[in-house]
């Protein structure tokens, strides 16, 4: 187990509506989603959580995540949205403004050398 001795592991409230409610031709891809299972109080912050359990508990959660057979659409769900709290798609909140980021950027930059369709001359 991933919490330390004498210590209890704090699981958080999980919010009742954790996935979109959103359906594709195949079904919902949140009803294939690991975490639905067993293993949600995971996924979301306690109050006041210390740092080393928070990391442990993100850990566990990516571990979930990583054979969950819908994590890339998960992930993209919470870039798309965005989530702006708990582990979704193997990232946490924080991993995921990275990408975020990186993403604006990249868009910036193909915009930019883009050309711009005017005539010179």
């Amino acid at each position: 187990m991933l919490h330390m001795p004498h210590q209890p592991l704090q699981v958080a409230a999980v919010p009742s509506q954790r996935t979109p409610a959103r359906e594709d031709e195949a079904g919902p891809w949140h009803s294939e989603a690991v975490c639905r299972r067993d293993e949600a109080g995971l996924f979301f912050a306690p109050s006041k959580e210390p740092t080393a359990a928070r990391l442990a508990r993100e850990e566990a959660a990516k571990q979930v995540c990583a054979r969950c057979p819908v994590m890339v659409e998960c992930r993209e769900h919470a870039l798309v949205q965005p989530e702006p709290y708990g582990v979704w798609g193997g990232l946490t909140a924080a991993e995921r403004r990275v990408v975020l980021a990186r993403r604006r950027r990249r868009d910036m930059e193909l915009k930019a050398a883009a050309p711009t369709g005017r005539i010179a001359g």
